[in-house]
């Protein structure tokens, strides 16, 4: 039954033109072409980046963000057993009865019982610190990753003639550096895929989640089918944006807001030149459109392009959130990741604001007060 699957998966009229047979793929003359067997090196090499990545960040990353002011905080509050055993076992948002309940419980007040819980929420939120070392890893590998695809492509006459990934598509013998590449890219998402559960978990997790898939289902199919030429260009666009956008969280983490923006701008326009022009204009015409004249339609042809079509769904839907930002950049002067849990923002403006009422009310009764004890100490970071 085994055998008898693995001959359908693998029917050449699944994966190759009509005019192809996995024979012409055969290594040959000292020319190596694409096997799957190759892809297998890729979870280890996943599990052996998340190693590095574990070492980076820590006499890396975390030094540089010393360096730039980032420090780990963290927020102290007065220990509760009976507030905490109701964080754990009941919920970390208390309505306004468990609210009241809790305070006569304790002998505090409602309000003091709401801070409490904002500062023990808070305990539990990715630092700043966590947030910028994230980034910095992602930098360092999509700069990198960035450069080496410069160097692989610039002389390649097919980087400029894509349509030929169709028209003499089985002459192209496998190269070291396109190799390497792959493998690196894929092994990369893999390491991503698999540390999302311990990243920072944004609004657009789900979208992280299909995103990773389809580029490792995208990169899988098109080396199995030897699509080498066109994967490559595909990585190579979707990296040159990445590199801006996250040097600009990192200065946003270190508070350089107006690098951080200049950043910004530049990998929206970088993003928008990449993704809705280059992308659409010229990879998917040449696989999806550019094909027709010369073939009919097959297995392969239409599954590829459905996948690059998935990814360009994403592109739309990470357009509108970078639409967003830019949004707040001209019109509100500032710039803020709309993926973020913007909670922590808006709590600390709410206990500024309570801060500045309780500051108030104590001097209407005393003439001189503070709200020292109120305020949960602690930095609230983006």
């Amino acid at each position: 039954m085994f055998q008898t699957f693995k001959e359908w998966f693998w029917s050449e009229r699944i994966w190759l033109p009509p005019t192809i047979k996995w024979s012409d793929l055969e290594d040959h003359d000292g020319l190596i072409f694409v096997k799957a067997s190759h892809l297998y090196i890729t979870i280890p090499y996943a599990l052996l980046l998340m190693i590095v990545r574990y070492f980076f960040e820590k006499f890396v990353a975390t030094p540089l963000a010393n360096a730039l002011g980032i420090q780990k905080t963290v927020q102290k509050i007065k220990p509760n057993a009976i507030l905490e055993n109701f964080f754990k076992h009941s919920t970390s948002q208390p309505s306004r009865n468990d609210v009241y309940g809790l305070a006569k419980k304790c002998n505090l007040t409602e309000r003091q019982v709401e801070r409490w819980f904002r500062s023990r929420r808070n305990q539990d939120r990715p630092c700043r610190m966590k947030k910028f070392r994230e980034s910095c890893w992602r930098f360092t590998f999509y700069f990198m990753i960035t450069v080496a695809g410069v160097a692989f492509l610039y002389d390649k006459p097919w980087a400029y003639d894509l349509w030929e990934v169709w028209h003499d598509y089985p002459k192209q013998p496998l190269l070291p550096s396109q190799y390497w590449y792959y493998i690196l890219e894929m092994s990369f998402y893999w390491s991503l895929l698999f540390s999302l559960g311990s990243d920072i978990k944004r609004k657009d997790f789900l979208a992280n989640v299909i995103h990773h898939l389809a580029a490792i289902s995208l990169m899988s199919f098109s080396w199995c089918a030897n699509y080498i030429r066109s994967g490559t260009l595909v990585m190579l666009v979707h990296d040159v944006s990445d590199i801006w956008l996250e040097s600009a969280k990192m200065f946003s983490y270190a508070g350089w807001k107006q690098t951080c923006n200049a950043l910004f701008l530049i990998f929206s326009i970088v993003f928008f030149i990449s993704r809705f022009i280059i992308f659409p204009f010229w990879i998917l015409y040449c696989t999806l459109i550019l094909p027709l004249y010369y073939l009919e339609p097959f297995f392969s042809y239409i599954f590829l392009n459905f996948q690059l079509m998935v990814l360009q769904g994403l592109h739309l839907y990470w357009g509108y959130f970078i639409m967003k930002m830019l949004n707040r950049c001209i019109f509100m002067k500032s710039i803020q990741d709309v993926r973020s849990d913007d909670e922590e923002e808006e709590e600390e403006e709410e206990e500024n604001e309570e801060g500045t009422k309780d500051k108030g009310t104590d001097y209407l009764k005393n003439g001189l007060g503070t709200t020292k004890d109120l305020i949960p100490n602690g930095q609230h970071s983006r």
